[in-house]
């Protein structure tokens, strides 16, 4: 039996009976949907909210820790976290003395001057991913765009290279396929590109160094941009010897390497890349490391940084369009600090990643036991199912395995029975707060879900 294979009809009737079950018990969140179409577009704060197997978002009324609880009462053993932005749990204490402090006794969210803390958490930066030097953003979307930016002028060369199916918030080179002849071509639903992007972007599929080479011998890629595994489309790992690989090509073609850590933070308290002992030039991250509040970081190594502090041409102060007003604020170094010092340490990954791997094993089980023809996938304290047997190697197969009903199904199963997973696709996230009765819940109602698809389908 393959994902295709399903009884179409079958699974239909069950998950039009699970979203049922949702609207009869979830009414004051219906209704909240239903005022905040009057004024919001799409309804809600912003549009992505609209990913809702239930055909509504759950409305937030509270959060700690590893659990959620919505506005009619229900509460949720959450591995969504804020699909990595909540990997410290919800509201940690360390995180909420330090925003406490800095919002009621020392002021100054928004005063425009750099504070002590900055340079703790530089150096606590570097020592966990090697960059030497580090600087502030809001998103690591902002993060990313900056380092683009400073690739581009370092190097003088015009063009962006990702994978097909990468994630990098919404820089806009980064929304590429592989066309015709290898041509980058936009994603299905790319919201306006400012120019095609084959003008800014070379794209090829992830684990195929023969691809990278032949796009890097153009000689007019300043950066490749990379997940060290891709996250957004399922978590596909590295083959053997490919990333080591990237790092020769890029090397030999005079092509600077960024690390996307945003997602991949997950493989331990130093990202992918310290993880897998990785040299890029820059390393980009945001979301997790200030415990829910927002930020982003770019850290460049020591020699980059040099070259570009030596550039004569480049203007980071004022109109270079590297900066922000409220990048590297008070509020979020502190929580920063608070997050990296505190909560998001050595142990906590430890056992962040123990919970992961009871998590995957248990997935795994089920697939064993119930012959399903599916995958699991484990990223340090992630791990993601896939409906496709074996796993796939690059976005484009991983793509292909998607299966929006699939997902639905699964998504508003466990949500109607008290779990959440991300609802952009099956990942699981572990925070220090995530239990192994959180892990083992998820395992119970994964496999009655798959079984009674099964039945249905028989």
């Amino acid at each position: 039996m393959t994902a295709t294979a399903v009884d179409r009809a079958a699974l239909g009737r069950l998950l039009d009976a699970e979203r049922a079950r949702f609207r009869e018990t979830h009414s004051r969140s219906a209704a909240a949907y239903a005022e905040g179409r009057r004024h919001l577009f799409g309804g809600v704060p912003m549009t992505w909210m609209n990913m809702a197997a239930g055909r509504f978002p759950l409305y937030l009324a509270g959060a700690q820790g590893a659990r959620v609880t919505d506005i009619d009462g229900h509460q949720y053993a959450d591995f969504a976290l804020g699909d990595t932005g909540a990997m410290a749990g919800h509201s940690p204490a360390p995180v909420t003395a330090a925003i406490r402090r800095r919002a009621q006794e020392l002021g100054g969210l928004t005063a425009m001057m750099p504070t002590e803390n900055a340079a703790w958490v530089g150096a606590e930066l570097t020592r966990r991913f090697g960059p030497a030097q580090w600087s502030f953003t809001l998103t690591a979307t902002d993060a990313n765009r900056w380092a683009i930016r400073l690739a581009r002028h370092v190097s003088g060369r015009p063009r962006i290279l990702v994978f097909a199916w990468c994630y990098h918030g919404s820089v806009d080179e980064s929304f590429a396929l592989p066309g015709p002849g290898g041509a980058a071509v936009a994603r299905d639903g790319n919201v306006g590109p400012p120019v095609a992007l084959d003008v800014t972007t070379r794209v090829v599929e992830y684990n195929d160094l023969d691809a990278l080479e032949e796009a890097l011998e153009h000689e007019d890629v300043a950066a490749v941009l990379m997940e060290p595994a891709l996250t957004n489309i399922g978590i596909v790992l590295p083959q053997p010897g490919y990333l080591d690989g990237v790092r020769s090509l890029t090397r030999a073609q005079g092509t600077l390497l960024i690390n996307d850590e945003t997602h991949t933070f997950s493989a331990g308290p130093g990202g992918a890349t310290r993880a897998w002992d990785l040299e890029p030039d820059i390393v980009t991250i945001g979301k997790a490391i200030a415990g829910g509040i927002p930020i982003g970081a770019y850290g460049l190594t020591a020699e980059l940084a040099e070259r570009i502090a030596a550039l004569e041409d480049i203007d980071l102060i004022d109109t270079g369009g590297v900066g922000g007003t409220l990048a590297g604020n008070a509020l979020s170094i502190d929580a920063c600090r608070a997050a990296l010092e505190e909560v998001l340490t050595e142990d906590a990954f430890a056992g962040m990643t123990a919970r992961a791997v009871r998590f995957t094993e248990g997935v795994q089980r089920v697939i064993d036991d119930t012959g399903i023809p599916w995958s699991v996938t484990r990223l340090g304290c992630r791990s993601e199912y896939r409906f496709a047997q074996p796993a796939p190697v690059n976005g484009s197969e991983s793509a292909a395995a998607g299966d929006a009903d699939l997902e639905d199904y699964l998504h508003v199963y466990m949500a109607n029975r008290g779990v959440l997973i991300t609802p952009f696709h099956n990942m699981a996230l572990m925070s220090p707060a995530t239990t192994d009765a959180d892990v083992d819940r998820h395992t119970e109602l994964f496999e009655a879900a798959v079984r009674e698809l099964l039945a249905a389908s028989s």
